[in-house]
């Protein structure tokens, strides 16, 4: 995806947002680091009021998900009463959006709901609800615009399918 179909794609989604809030006040629940940059880009098509916190949860090593999910920085906010939106960057199984919706129902917020820039649905193993997303994608290993591989190519302003050569004495 190119930098100026991502841009579309979030002043869209940011318009719809901003239309469905119709004003109320909206927390941005970014889950770090992976949805960063979209946050950024974002919260500035949203018209409504908003603010914002931090949380991370991870279920990753390297390329795979682990199925472990685990919080490692958690919210400073207080979220009770307030409308909710998640802010992901890809959601494939869907444990990891799952086990915050969860979590963050704990805290007895008015609203929850999730926004993803990208969906690999082929990959789901929960089937959780999207109430906005940005691209439908495959069962590739995708880098840029926030998204990773051991912690390089975030800075990418287009996003790109990583492609790991093995080693010739690999045997996979």
């Amino acid at each position: 995806m190119t930098r100026d179909q991502i841009q579309k794609k979030v002043r869209e989604l940011g318009a719809r947002i901003s239309t469905d809030y119709d004003g109320e006040e909206i927390v941005l629940i970014c889950n770090l680091k992976g949805a960063f940059i979209f946050l950024a880009d974002l919260c500035r098509y949203v018209t409504a009021p908003i603010s914002m916190d931090f949380i991370a949860i991870t279920s990753y090593k390297g390329t795979e998900s682990s199925g472990d999910v685990r919080i490692i920085k958690d919210l400073k906010m207080d979220v009770s009463g307030k409308n909710l939106l998640i802010v992901e960057d890809i959601i494939d199984t869907g444990l990891t959006v799952d086990y915050l919706i969860n979590y963050l129902k704990l805290h007895n917020p008015r609203s929850i709901k999730v926004c993803t820039l990208l969906d690999k649905r082929c990959m789901r193993k929960i089937d959780v609800a999207i109430d906005y997303m940005g691209f439908e994608v495959g069962d590739k290993f995708l880098i840029g615009y926030g998204l990773d591989y051991n912690e390089r190519y975030r800075e990418m302003d287009s996003i790109a399918e990583l492609i790991v050569e093995r080693d010739k004495g690999d045997k996979q």
